[in-house]
């Protein structure tokens, strides 16, 4: 067969689709596409369009490389263990720096702010104040926003989405890179700091997973920082799991929980899991709070500045001794109601704000940072200007705090007050987000804060949480939405009153883990994040009972923020299910053509020709006379390895097996795995007419034992199979040995639902949606039981 030979998949008979569970073969109709397909899978990293690719966490098994494998020792399975071992330490040591780093930078810089706006507003010029509060948090957004705009437009929002994906197979350029790195440091720094109603956290993991990633690139030749110990790591299945570890350490940096960070790795990010990850996750995580741990030791020394006492959010606020009865719980399913309610809110509004914030930032760098400078100035006219609406309060008597706190953080602002009385509203928008949570989940403070304040607070931390995301910087969601169940749950235990047993301060815990339940939808995880954060053991069964009561109620409307925010990205993330209407196709039915096939010897000007017209990264390699008796598959070889021929120009004059030693013109680091992102292209390897006539035999090369479906196993199986494995290709092979031996590929882009129903429009119909609740579903659901 030769390499320009085409197989066109629409040449080929499909099934058509049935409604019955089986059917005979020899009795199934034919069908064409009704639509050939137009959708492209492109990757809405900031503003940016740019291709992405699929990783391959398949093992090669060719000839070459089981050379390779064979002449390793037990030294070399020891250095091994002990590289993955080490890359782990490293990587929570880094993580729990830079994490301590974000703390103390943000706790200065906004601390340094606060305290000369309460100067100014102690010698009453409130219009001064109110300049510099609002200046410094434009200067510190527009700073953030134009490194990232500027350098790094990879680096905006929360990074989680992105890490999901990678963790799924997917690798877009520069997502982890190092200037992403330290944009992502930078700008989440000075994002926050500018009371923009943002988190850390989110940026956190992402920051973690990229020093994952970088220690994971197997060293570097630019720099010759290379080591045979390195060439370990140059796969995607070992970078994988790095970047898996350290996505859980950055939960752990962020909120100093080492278990809610493996379980987050768990539950939220990672397609793939084992127990052997389970293990160094967890010690990444361990080691992330050790390094914390005795950072903050020297800050309690007074050696990080006026507001480096912070405690690195640990929230040991609650009550010591934890009571609750029968008559606390119609409270708490109340606050899992409603916090599903408002938590499935939220992503409605988010998502419709980030598709109008994509239109703006779609036409140019100059509206980005328009957009980032209006909601900077609406955002600090709302938090110096809502506080007037607040009255003041005396101070309450008998306190151990200092009222009015002047110059520190504290639950008693003195704002515009006299001097004996605070302003509680104040107390509350003019602190970090930090000190404000922990402010709203002090014990014994059910006096403190009054019901309109807490009301205030709640609807504007609520919008100002939604239309902070999304601008071309760094950010987060955890903290803010935290922030803003903290205020809902104390405002719920306000009303309740003496109906209840539970302090105010307990409410808001609750209220937080039912909004991160109703918006996230994440429940063991956020359960141990929030035991972690608030060291109370004790209110493990109310916070599960709310997680679980938000997480199903908001279930019920749409989907949760992540899976949103990836959707609106165009990452083509892989689910854990099969849609319904996948059962009632074969693969046959969406692979795709033309389908580009290569000799096992092939000539170099086939392959150049191939390599340069197709986007193709993997080819099936056929056999054929005199090198076998028919056309048989001898196995797939990636465009990665053909580039390395290529470039080596190991050629034959004539189309003949290779007779010498293959493993003496390359090693096995000519084929290793270039870095995420990095990629070798076909326009910079120079070759001559005379080259161009030669041959290259493939088959040392050539993986031997790729993954195949016959044409005829279901989609949805053929998914599964897919995503489980972790494949980047999946040969097709015919029901009858009569025709050729490959029929297609499927790639990740054959199974989204944008190709599947693009192809097949008449699917639709059939297409899995979430069920609401409405008086037709509810008829239908009794009437179906009758």
């Amino acid at each position: 067969m030769a390499a320009d030979q085409l197989v066109n998949a629409d040449d080929l008979e499909a099934p058509l689709i049935s409604s019955a569970v089986s059917y005979h073969d020899e009795h199934r109709s034919r069908i064409r596409r009704s639509t050939s397909n137009t959708t492209s899978q492109v990757a809405l990293i900031g503003s940016n369009l740019c291709p992405i690719e699929s990783l391959d966490y398949e093992l090669i098994e060719n000839d070459f490389l089981k050379q390779d494998w064979r002449s390793r020792g037990p030294g070399h399975i020891v250095r091994y263990v002990i590289l993955k071992w080490t890359l782990c330490f490293l990587v929570g040591a880094l993580a729990g720096a830079v994490g301590f780093f974000n703390n103390l930078a943000v706790e200065n810089i906004a601390g340094v702010k606060f305290v000369i706006t309460s100067n100014m507003m102690l010698v009453r010029k409130f219009g001064w104040a109110f300049g510099v509060f609002a200046g410094t948090n434009f200067v510190l957004l527009m700073f953030a926003s134009m490194i990232t705009t500027f350098i790094s437009p990879a680096a905006a929002g929360s990074g989680i989405p992105e890490v999901k994906a990678y963790l799924n197979g997917v690798d877009a350029p520069d997502i982890f890179s190092l200037k992403t790195f330290f944009v992502k440091v930078v700008g989440c720094i000075a994002a926050v700091s500018s009371s923009l109603y943002v988190g850390k956290a989110g940026p956190m993991i992402h920051t973690s997973a990229c020093i994952a990633s970088i220690l994971g690139q197997g060293g570097s030749r630019k720099y010759k920082l290379t080591c045979k110990w390195l060439r370990y790591f140059k796969n995607d299945r070992d970078r994988r799991d790095l970047v898996t570890c350290g996505s859980g350490a950055g939960v752990a940096a962020a909120f100093r929980a080492p278990v809610g960070g493996v379980l987050f790795a768990l539950e939220c990010v990672s397609s793939w899991w084992r127990s052997a990850l389970l293990w160094r996750a967890f010690f990444t995580t361990a080691v992330v709070v050790v390094i914390l741990r005795a950072l903050i030791d020297i800050c309690n020394s007074g050696k990080c500045g006026l507001f480096g006492k912070g405690g690195l959010i640990m929230f040991d606020v609650t009550s010591a001794d934890v009571t609750y009865h029968l008559i606390d719980l119609p409270p708490v399913l109340v606050l899992g109601v409603i916090g599903g309610i408002l938590g499935s809110l939220y992503n409605f509004l988010l998502e419709k704000v980030l598709r109008v914030y994509t239109l703006i930032n779609e036409r140019g760098h100059v509206y980005k940072l328009l957009l980032a400078a209006s909601v900077s100035i609406f955002t600090s006219c709302c938090l110096f200007g809502l506080p007037w609406l607040a009255s003041c309060k005396p101070c309450p008597a008998g306190l151990s705090e200092a009222c009015p706190s002047i110059g520190r953080s504290g639950n008693f602002k003195k704002f515009q007050c006299a001097s004996d009385h605070y302003n509680d509203l104040a107390s509350l928008f003019f602190n970090t987000n930090d000190d404000a949570i922990r402010n709203l989940y002090s014990a014994g403070t059910d006096n403190v804060f009054q019901k309109s304040s807490v009301f205030l607070f709640f609807i504007a931390s609520y919008f100002l949480g939604i239309i902070s995301y999304g601008l071309a910087v760094p950010s987060g969601l955890f903290v803010p939405v935290i922030l803003t169940g903290a205020t809902y749950g104390r405002l719920v235990g306000m009303l309740m009153g003496s109906h209840s047993t539970l302090n105010h301060g307990l409410f808001a815990v609750l209220g937080s883990a039912s909004l991160l339940g109703g918006s996230m939808r994440m429940t063991v995880s956020v359960c141990v994040i929030i035991l972690e954060l608030t060291n109370n053991l004790l209110l493990l069964p109310l916070v599960m009972l709310v997680l679980l009561i938000s997480k199903t109620v908001a279930d019920v409307f749409n989907a949760d923020v992540y899976d949103m925010l990836v959707k609106l990205k165009g990452l083509p993330y892989l689910e854990a299910h099969a849609e319904p209407y996948m059962r009632q196709l074969t693969v046959g039915d969406v692979v795709g053509g033309p389908l580009q096939i290569f000799n096992g010897v092939e000539k170099v000007s086939n392959i150049v020709h191939l390599l340069k017209t197709t986007g193709h990264h993997g080819f099936p390699v056929v056999d054929e006379p005199p090198f076998s008796s028919s056309p048989v598959l001898f196995g797939l070889i990636l465009r990665a390895h053909l580039l390395v021929l290529l470039k080596k120009k190991t050629f034959l004059h004539a189309r003949t097996l290779v007779s010498i030693d293959v493993s003496k013109q390359f090693s096995a680091e000519d084929f290793a795995k270039r870095g995420s992102g990095k990629h070798e292209n076909i326009e910079g390897i120079d070759l001559t007419a005379e080259e161009m006539d030669m041959y290259v035999d493939l088959h040392p090369y050539t993986n031997t034992s790729p993954y195949t479906v016959v044409e005829t196993m279901s989609l949805a199986k053929a998914l599964i199979l897919f995503r489980e494995v972790g494949l980047r290709h999946l040969l097709v092979i015919p029901k009858s040995s009569s025709r050729a031996p490959v029929v297609g590929i499927l790639t990740r882009h054959d199974f989204m639902p944008e190709h599947i129903l693009g192809t097949h429009p008449f699917l639709l119909q059939s297409r899995w949606k979430t069920i609401r609740l409405g008086k037709s579903n509810l008829i239908e659901i009794f009437s179906g039981l009758c």
